[in-house]
């Protein structure tokens, strides 16, 4: 369907309505009463995220390319079906580069709204070992919720495949944030040559390159921001792992769709099932992951 079309389909009166974004790449502009956000078609991708009288929630790089064949740099990228570098292929799987059908868009009686998407047939799908179908919910209002979910179509084979909602924290400074709720959690260091080691304070705080992947951890994690006195819950069901990362200086330089500086302004707290938590979903079955980005102010 083209733009008018999905506009005459999906678009609710002062609610949810669809035009073009950066790049012209068709967008949904989501504004309830208590909170505004944007979701591209491409990569399904929440670009941003902000309750009304708060800042942002979700940090977008002003260097980002909004293109085809291109990943959004910021926001929430559905990373899908692997994650991380492999062989041949872009790192992070091709879901999030894209165009994502739109399948429906609602009015929750709270005032909420909800984007329906679905990966569409491709074919890096094709060449897939287990066919499956990904359908990608995201709910609007108080917080933002994100449901994706994973239908294996086979009959007869298991559905291996990695999962990731990497999300993108806008921050006052990193200097003034502690994450908590990972303590006693072992991870993989890929800064540290993908070393296990296992967590062992209350609090993490980022002064330097950060890139762990914590495993066997379903619980809430806290970024607390003492600079923007806000405090983030990343809550999370469906999900057995939560990378930490901040690309720090060098990195942040060598990424020529992110700003030299904007390390100080950003965290990622990804929830996900990847490595030795991958998912596994038997013939016919389907699994859920759901997010939910619950702020608070503090003093």
């Amino acid at each position: 369907m083209n733009i008018k079309e999905l506009q005459k389909r999906f678009e609710i009166p002062g609610l949810v309505s669809l035009t073009d974004g950066s790049g012209d790449l068709p967008m949904l502009w989501v504004d309830t009463q208590w909170s505004v956000a944007e979701i591209y078609l491409h990569g399904a991708q929440v670009a941003t995220f902000q309750k009304k009288n708060e800042p942002a929630l979700l940090f977008l790089s002003e260097e980002s390319r909004f293109e085809e064949g291109q990943a959004i740099r910021g926001g929430v990228p559905v990373i899908l079906p692997w994650f991380g570098a492999r062989d041949g292929d872009m790192a992070h799987g091709f879901a999030r580069v894209k165009d994502w059908e739109l399948k429906a868009t609602s009015a929750g009686k709270d005032g909420s709204a909800q984007v329906v998407l679905r990966l569409p047939d491709s074919p890096e799908m094709a060449k897939w070992p287990t066919p499956f179908a990904a359908e990608y919910a995201v709910t609007v209002g108080k917080t933002l919720k994100l449901e994706l979910r994973i239908e294996n179509l086979s009959k007869e084979r298991e559905l291996v495949l990695e999962e990731c909602l990497h999300t993108y924290f806008e921050v006052g400074e990193i200097g003034s944030v502690s994450i908590a709720g990972l303590k006693g959690v072992e991870y993989l260091d890929k800064v540290g040559g993908s070393a296990k080691k296992t967590e062992t304070n209350e609090v993490i705080r980022i002064a330097s390159e950060v890139d762990r992947v914590y495993m066997d951890t379903t619980g809430d994690v806290e970024i607390r921001d003492a600079k923007l006195k806000r405090s983030i819950r990343v809550k999370k069901e469906g999900s057995q792992s939560t990378v930490v990362w901040n690309p720090w200086i060098e990195k942040a330089k060598a990424m020529a769709d992110f700003g030299d500086e904007e390390y100080l302004k950003m965290v990622c707290v990804e929830s996900g099932n990847v490595g030795r938590n991958k998912l596994t979903i038997a013939p016919g079955k389907n699994a859920t992951m759901t997010v939910e980005l619950v702020t608070e102010k503090i003093s």
